[in-house]
């Protein structure tokens, strides 16, 4: 079964599809944590970190990249941003597909949570 992201992406959902090439793609947050929120994920259904293997190399690489492009679209690069990923359970992830957090617009507290 596809997740809700890659139901986005088929447009079986709506989103706002900020980017997508070949190996990603970048939405919008929809509940968001910050003024700029937004995930950035691979196109390949990875569930986790924790379940990405060595051929993922090239793909999470790829999704970092995008994310620091996107932060310097959404005019918060310079300011700074936070990327987080959630992995497990008691990592606060709530859907079974890697996708990495880009938060900014505002300073971010330390520690997160």
């Amino acid at each position: 079964m596809a997740s809700i992201l890659t139901k986005i992406l088929k447009k079986e959902i709506p989103g706002k599809i900020l980017h997508e090439d070949e190996i990603c793609a970048a939405i919008l947050d929809i509940n968001p944590q910050a003024p700029k929120h937004i995930l950035i994920y691979p196109k390949k259904e990875i569930v986790s970190t924790d379940t990405a293997t060595p051929e993922d190399k090239a793909i999470l690489g790829h999704c970092l990249l995008v994310a620091a492009e996107v932060a310097r679209q959404q005019g918060i690069s310079e300011r700074g941003y936070r990327l987080v990923i959630n992995t497990g359970e008691d990592g606060a992830q709530t859907i079974p597909h890697l996708h990495i957090h880009l938060l900014g617009g505002r300073p971010m507290d330390w520690p997160p949570g």
